[in-house]
């Protein structure tokens, strides 16, 4: 069992709707009192318990915590169904520049279902980057998180307070092959970049209609195989003496370009 205990991340999992509870109380102080109103209004069970009896489950709390099942923790969806509700591209890309993928995605700005952003995570292990990410997906309308199984951050009660209570919102898929399901996307007519400090000026490329961001894990980047599937490299210009943005920020930065096109900033 799963205790979520970040304010936050209490609110915006019941505010989702999704299955969780009791809420487990100990201190009912004003932004817990709060909580428990929502939870009652939600038709949430609430359990007051002791302090000690909290410790025993949450460790760290402030008072109060929210019970999740495991395989409700996250707002997970099938890539396959997902991608099959899109409907058909049209055979449209965002037709950039000096792209290698296939030729079948030709150079229209919009597909049928408009423009979709999906992220692709490769090998984020630090579940505070994963949580932080999140919050971005969901600031700057990311409408699908993509990654490996068993091989990513799973650590949901860190998770979901990172993020601030994204993770109840952000869709999220898993896969057992990420470079399956790159081809996958390729055949539903997505352009596929990957973050990287030797890519292209991200300015310069147009990231309208369906497109995939592959961000690397922290330290190694992306990996050999899915490299070598991107469509072209992607780069934020940077004046800083260090060598790289840390991944979650670099990951705001990036998904506020996106949405600044689209919005035609």
């Amino acid at each position: 069992m799963i205790y979520l205990t970040g304010f936050h991340a209490i609110e915006e999992r019941i505010k989702s709707g999704r299955l969780c509870g009791p809420l487990l109380v100990a201190k009912a102080g004003p932004r817990a009192r709060e909580l428990c109103d929502l939870a009652q209004r939600m038709k949430i069970r609430i359990d007051r318990v002791g302090t000690a009896d909290l410790d025993r489950v949450a460790g760290d709390h402030r008072g109060i915590a929210l019970e999740v099942s495991d395989d409700q923790s996250s707002n997970n969806v099938d890539l396959e169904l997902y991608l099959e509700s899109l409907g058909e591209s049209g055979g449209s890309g965002n037709g950039q520049q000096g792209q290698t993928g296939s030729s079948s995605r030709s150079s229209g700005q919009e597909s049928s279902s408009g423009n979709v952003l999906v992220a692709i995570l490769d090998e984020i292990t630090d579940p505070h980057n994963y949580g932080a990410i999140l919050r971005s997906c969901d600031q700057f309308g990311v409408d699908l998180v993509l990654t490996r199984k068993r091989r990513t951050a799973k650590y949901a009660e860190v998770i979901s307070k990172t993020s601030a209570g994204a993770a109840s919102w952000v869709k999220q898929a898993e896969t057992a092959n990420l470079q399956r399901a790159i081809e996958q996307l390729k055949e539903a007519g997505f352009w596929i970049y990957g973050a990287d400090m030797e890519g292209d000026c991200i300015y310069e490329k147009d990231l309208r209609g369906r497109t995939a961001i592959i961000l690397g894990g922290e330290g190694a980047g992306i990996t050999r195989l899915l490299k070598e599937s991107c469509d072209a490299m992607i780069a934020i210009p940077s004046l800083g003496r260090i060598d790289s943005l840390n991944v979650s920020v670099a990951a705001g930065v990036i998904f506020y370009e996106v949405m600044r096109q689209r919005s035609g900033g």
